[in-house]
């Protein structure tokens, strides 16, 4: 809901200081966050081992269904010897279990072509421009700038309905989220990110963002970015012809 990354590092410092447990849920950042899509701890560049349990799920970047659970192989054994969502449910079926497999092969680049890491590149590309270009027009969002879940703080709950309305109206549909899920003030629109969206969607989109941010006096920041944030350690500022 945030789009926000957890600052593993200092977690697993606390976790080996307290001698606790550490659980980390993967279920938007596996496939699409780190440079080969490994997710936190790939971003990180932390040893996994050094977390208990891992959890992640196969519905958003694999296109599957279902999830899992990774661990030792103490922990496993026992998740299904005594998990009820185990022991009683039915076993995860072929077209899933292979769907699963090929993206799997796909983002490791097991099946022999380039197409996992481009699509990885690709998000991470498409998910700092989208980030970068928000901020430049004034909105406020939440999160790290690697999440490829971007929310749009829209605050006031009375224009959240407005600004579905709004992008539905410039046939752009978005999610909406307000209270309970969110705090009360705290009402939101949320992006997902894709590595199948172009930089002409992503404009668009831009595009119509910039308009009913200024319709519906949603630009809330005042920050101001630079549209060449690259320069600002540079001492030549003469852009190039």
């Amino acid at each position: 809901m945030e789009g926000s990354v957890v600052r593993l590092p200092e977690i697993i410092a606390l976790k080996k200081k307290y001698k606790a447990y550490l659980y980390l849920d993967e279920a938007h950042s596996i496939g699409a966050v780190g440079p080969t899509g490994r997710g936190v701890t790939e971003l990180y560049n932390v040893n996994p081992s050094d977390v208990d349990v891992m959890m992640g799920t196969f519905t958003k970047s694999f296109g599957a269904a279902g999830g899992y659970i990774a661990g030792k192989k103490e922990l496993v054994d026992y998740l299904r010897s005594h998990s009820h969502s185990a022991v009683y449910a039915t076993a995860m079926s072929p077209p899933v279990t292979e769907q699963i497999i090929r993206a799997m092969k796909c983002i490791m680049g097991k099946d022999k072509s380039t197409e996992g890491i481009r699509r990885i590149q690709k998000l991470a590309e498409n998910t700092r421009y989208f980030r970068a270009r928000l901020k430049e027009m004034g909105f406020i969002i939440y999160g790290n700038d690697d999440s490829p879940v971007v929310p749009i703080l829209l605050y006031m709950p009375g224009k959240v309905v407005a600004f579905a309305r709004e992008m539905l109206e410039r046939k752009i549909g978005v999610v909406v989220v307000g209270f309970p899920a969110t705090p009360i003030t705290e009402a939101r629109a949320r992006f997902c990110l894709s590595a199948a969206h172009t930089r002409a969607m992503l404009n668009q989109v831009l595009h119509h963002m910039n308009e009913v941010g200024d319709h519906l006096c949603l630009k809330f920041s005042r920050l101001k970015y630079s549209s060449c944030p690259n320069l600002h350690d540079d001492t030549d500022f003469e852009l190039p012809s």
